[in-house]
């Protein structure tokens, strides 16, 4: 039996942050370090989330649906993931998810940030619903 539990912590803690962090613009109390962490600490989140849910749709497409030769690389599990009907939003949408955490650990600089955090809500989003489809159960 798969352990939701990690993944639940860490997708939840990314919408609290990605919260805090969209909310810091209205806060004139934080300087623009105060600002700056908190979207870094968003990233972090993001690349710990992401890097939780990959791994857990391994076990999933391994255990759950007895797929044998399952890779160990983050590309093409989301593509069988999408080939088992896993994902509502397209193949593309969750390829751009793994290329955007790449970027964020190889060459971390104002411009991958800014990448990172445009799409952070849809990958919310998207997350929270793979999480439903996995576990069978809804989001609180």
């Amino acid at each position: 039996m798969i352990d939701y539990t990690k993944l639940q912590k860490s997708l939840k803690h990314l919408e609290l942050q990605y919260k805090n962090y969209c909310n810091s613009q209205y806060r004139n109390e934080l300087s623009e370090l105060d600002k700056e962490g908190l979207a870094e600490s968003t990233i972090q989140r993001f690349e710990t989330c992401y890097d939780t849910l990959w791994k857990i749709l391994k076990r999933y497409l391994v255990e759950e649906l007895g797929i044998p030769e399952v890779p160990n690389s983050p590309k093409p599990i989301l593509r069988l993931a999408f080939e088992n009907q896993l994902f509502a939003s397209p193949v593309e949408q969750w390829l751009n998810y793994a290329d955007i955490r790449v970027s964020t650990a190889h060459d971390y600089n104002q411009e991958k940030a800014n990448e990172c955090l445009i799409i952070m809500q849809d990958f919310i989003n998207d997350a929270t619903e793979l999480y439903q489809t996995l576990t069978g159960t809804p989001w609180e």
